[in-house]
């Protein structure tokens, strides 16, 4: 018996490798009993539109989401059903694949397995992102991998005050600031020099790009702090959250950024290891010394 009666599809739009997979998921969770909703981005898809659901729906009513493409598809699923208590498998036919952890020729076999409760769970911090604008907000979001504040189009550093608890930290003149959670740690962070942190490190990780000063440093806070990143003096700027939603700021506004109450939650694998995940997507030496 499924553990599982009710089940989301998502995939990257868009690609035929990515329909045809998600078209053999939707089949064969069907001829196992199980309730399909798939994501309306597929509406036009033949064999899944009778199945699409609007994401109100595929929210109120799914008791786990897989998503078939890579981190980015993964991202943009979690955007979607936004505070939704919907854990997520991912199936990965994109290129790195740090979260999305199933191949796609073993997704048939996992599948069997996560539908017999194997699977465990792995909660991973969402950021709460706000802007205020004169004391008003005029933007929120949830971020799970980072949240940048950076100079936008222009070719120019920008000012940002950095406060954590309300303490003063420093005025950082870069071309910005990312402020990674532990499981953004591993993406556009990693590539700044910022720190690997392990998901389960209760951590927020500030990392400055390109300060115009040596002793900037990247540093880890605690995720109970709150973080506020001040646009000063007469720079805009814009605020990208998982590379996928962004918004323009002004000189003035304030970022204010905090751990959020609605984590997401993915499954994996029982043969899931952060490390050896490491170890192969960064190709690391996979061959200890005896």
């Amino acid at each position: 018996m499924s553990r599982y009666r009710t089940i989301a599809l998502f995939g990257k739009q868009d690609s035929e490798l990515v329909a045809e997979a998600l078209g053999e998921l939707h089949d064969y969770l069907i001829q196992r009993g199980i309730t399909v909703l798939v994501d309306d981005a597929f509406c036009s898809v033949a064999g899944l539109a009778r199945d699409c659901a609007e994401i109100a729906t595929i929210r109120q009513r799914a008791e786990v989401a897989i998503v078939v493409g890579g981190d980015g598809t993964l991202l943009a699923a979690a955007r979607k059903l936004d505070a939704a208590e919907v854990p997520l498998v991912g199936i990965n036919l994109g290129r790195l694949g740090f979260m999305t952890d199933i191949a796609r020729a073993d997704m048939l076999g996992a599948i069997d397995r996560l539908l017999a409760g194997e699977f465990t769970a792995d909660r991973r911090m969402r950021l709460e992102v706000r802007v205020l604008r004169d004391g008003t907000e005029v933007f929120r979001t949830l971020a799970l991998n980072e949240v940048v504040v950076n100079k936008g189009d222009l070719g120019r550093m920008i000012e940002l005050e950095v406060r954590v608890d309300e303490e003063f930290l420093y005025v950082l003149r870069a071309d910005g600031m990312i402020v990674a959670t532990p499981s953004g740690s591993t993406a556009y962070a990693l590539s700044a020099n910022g720190p690997i942190l392990q998901p389960a490190v209760p951590g927020i990780a500030l990392v400055p790009l390109c300060a115009h000063g040596l002793t900037y440093r990247p540093i880890t806070i605690a995720d109970s702090c709150a973080v506020e990143l001040r646009l000063v003096h007469s720079y805009d700027g814009r605020v990208h959250c998982d590379g996928q939603n962004f918004f323009d700021a002004k000189a003035g506004d304030c970022v204010q950024l905090t751990r959020s109450q609605h984590p997401l939650t993915l499954l994996h694998p029982p043969s899931y290891s952060y490390f050896a995940m490491l170890r192969e997507k960064l190709h690391w030496s996979a061959t200890p010394h005896r």
